[in-house]
């Protein structure tokens, strides 16, 4: 794939930039995720991709646009929960090491390592001083994964204070997305301010040569998706494959001794 400049990687807008073509646009892309796919797959590729971000900034809408129309088998998601007791006395990075991909596999951090620098940081969950040597040890971390062959992406999804607050007050009032708004969600809400300087520190921090942060502004969420993904193709050197379509040959004929099971089933009512 060839690089394109940033403002050729831009989503197209009209002259009062509204995104144009959605749909056509994002066919477009998935399309180029299954040849993208087909090529981690002959090449035995690995490659990670970081999601991080405010709460609500759109994080879970760009990984489903990524792995709806590809194979689980390939694209796999890593969101793991609070660490368990066992897991709490571990090494930080340990679990996270434990998803790192195999030859032919893409994997998506829905959240990662850097939960140390935010949520734990900010709620206490770790002590300052383990939070400010993860600051120092990641870029290290990182530079393993990198000169082991991996490819490292790394995603800052970002939302100004007033459209996080429609989406929340939209998950409050909204059935299908209250599932989406939790305690933790509502405390980062009211310590936006102690989760910037947070962010704004790991940021700093941990950006480097091997392992680029780059920011997605995401207030608009179709535009954020398009060109998330747009960069992610950019960023991997990736060649289509060609498919050689398989000869389905002739289905064998029907033995004359078959006979249809009789035994009753249970099939599901059709309720359309």
């Amino acid at each position: 794939m060839s690089k394109k400049n940033d403002k050729e990687e831009a989503a197209p807008s009209d002259d009062k930039g509204k995104l144009r073509d959605y749909d056509k646009q994002m066919e477009k892309l998935t399309i180029e995720l299954a040849h993208l796919q087909a090529w981690v797959k002959k090449t035995g590729a690995r490659i990670v991709i970081i999601f991080e971000g405010r709460d609500a900034a759109g994080k879970g809408g760009i990984i489903k646009r990524l792995t709806e129309r590809v194979s689980p088998r390939v694209f796999r998601i890593a969101a793991l929960p609070a660490p368990s007791d066992r897991e709490k006395t571990q090494m930080y990075m340990q679990r996270y090491i434990a998803q790192l991909p195999a030859g032919g596999e893409i994997v998506i951090f829905d959240r990662s390592w850097y939960n140390r620098a935010g949520v734990d940081r900010v709620m206490g969950f770790c002590s300052e001083k383990q939070a400010r040597r993860f600051l120092e040890l990641a870029p290290r971390f990182e530079a393993v994964i990198v000169e082991s062959g991996t490819i490292l992406l790394k995603y800052f999804l970002t939302v100004s204070e007033e459209e996080q607050e429609r989406r929340f007050r939209r998950r409050i009032d909204d059935p299908v997305r209250q599932w989406k708004l939790s305690p933790m969600d509502v405390e980062s809400y009211q310590k936006w301010w102690d989760y910037s300087r947070a962010y704004d520190e790991m940021l700093r921090m941990t950006d480097s040569d091997h392992a680029p942060w780059w920011i997605v502004q995401s207030d608009d969420k179709k535009r954020a998706r398009i060109n998330c993904i747009s960069h992610i193709l950019k960023s991997i050197p990736y060649e289509r494959v060609k498919f050689d379509p398989p000869d389905l040959g002739k289905r064998q004929k029907r033995p004359g001794d078959y006979v249809e099971d009789s035994t009753p089933r249970r099939n599901v009512p059709d309720v359309v």
